[in-house]
């Protein structure tokens, strides 16, 4: 054996982890790699030398983009040339801060990211979880990928009957995690893989708080997009990650800022509101909050956009957010219901996007 040393010994020669080490040999990464006789632990061949590894992939991404790490109720991926059109930082040089107040999966977010070089970036939500996976992947992305490669491997290798138990257990170790207030590179583990194996990609809680969704029927779900995780955590290096109210992000937001507004929509019927993305309901009120807030942060001189449903899909009548924003701009546009319990009732209808400039 003196040909070979430990995975502990490789991980203190190649300064990384023994779970890194263990992903190497996990994926055919280290020729030569066996293990010892009767265990499951690794042997490495004494001179071999460290896999380029994650951190140096970057660099070979294809584009180098970030996209959304998760699929999110809501999204607005399909909108994305639409809300483009009101980036103001090339033609307002003086705005160099951007502001994300309801960040959810970040298809806006990573869309100025790639295009836009800022100064400064704020992004919060009041979903604890979804916050925690984005601080992980900014700051502890190697743990996070190779926790995500093995639960990869291990969920694509069982058969529908184990996979179902596997996916269950998951979901019962987020809540138990969930519950107890812990918030680490476990949680934003399980977050990505039960968002990327549920039913929908929704995040859904009961009134407990628990996360409820079922397992989604995917033959081969890619739960570890190693590339574009390593390109959001670079994309993230300088961003002010915040679990909190909207209404927190006052003190960042001046008149160097742009802002981007995606709060819960509006529904359209009173029927429509199939999921509650926190324990916390966005009425009416809080809408009209919410104007409040858009209309001081206008008098501070930000470049604002907001998004949400347009309430005269179903009823003409209903001047809801033209009252509640009459000193902005509205425009509707139209876009795919992406999410509805009735199929047949999917299909394009307006959705707003209110502006201050």
């Amino acid at each position: 054996m003196d040909d070979y040393i430990s995975v502990q010994t490789a991980a203190k020669k190649w300064k990384v982890t023994p779970r890194w080490v263990n992903d190497y040999c996990n994926n055919g990464r280290i020729p030569g790699a066996k293990r010892w006789e009767g265990k499951k632990d690794w042997l490495i061949p004494k001179n071999t030398k460290k896999p380029v590894d994650a951190r140096t992939k970057t660099a070979k991404a294809k584009s180098g983009e970030a996209k959304p790490f998760l699929k999110w109720a809501g999204g607005k991926g399909q909108l994305l040339t639409e809300i483009g059109k009101y980036y103001p930082f090339a033609e307002k040089k003086h705005i160099k801060k951007y502001a994300e107040p309801f960040v959810g999966g970040g298809a806006v977010l990573f869309d100025v990211l790639n295009k836009h070089t800022v100064d400064e970036v704020y992004i919060s939500d009041i979903n604890a979880e979804l916050i925690n996976t984005y601080i992980t992947i900014r700051d502890n992305s190697d743990e996070l990928i190779s926790r995500l490669k093995t639960m990869e491997s291990d969920y694509l290798a069982k058969d529908a009957d184990a996979r179902k138990k596997a996916y269950l257990e998951a979901r019962a170790r987020f809540n138990a995690l969930k519950r107890d207030g812990i918030r680490d590179a476990e949680a934003a583990t399980l977050m990505i893989f039960l968002n990327r194996t549920c039913f929908n990609g929704l995040y859904r809680v009961n009134k407990a708080g628990d996360y409820n969704v079922p397992m989604g029927a995917y033959k081969n779900p890619q739960i570890c997009n190693e590339d574009n995780l390593l390109n959001v955590s670079k994309k993230l290096q300088n961003a002010n990650i915040i679990c909190g109210d909207y209404k927190d992000s006052a003190s960042f937001i001046d008149d160097k800022t742009f802002v981007y507004f995606d709060p819960p929509y509006r529904p359209l019927t009173k029927t429509a509101n199939f999921t509650s993305y926190t324990e916390h309901l966005f009425d009416d009120s809080k809408q009209l909050e919410l104007a409040n807030f858009v209309q001081d942060l206008d008098n501070k001189g930000a470049l604002i956009v907001i998004s949400n449903s347009d309430p005269k899909n179903t009823d003409e009548n209903d001047n809801f957010f033209d009252d509640a924003y009459s000193k902005q701009n509205i425009r509707r546009v139209a876009a795919n219901r992406m999410i509805n319990r009735n199929s047949d009732a999917r299909g394009k209808i307006n959705e707003l996007l209110i502006t201050n400039f």
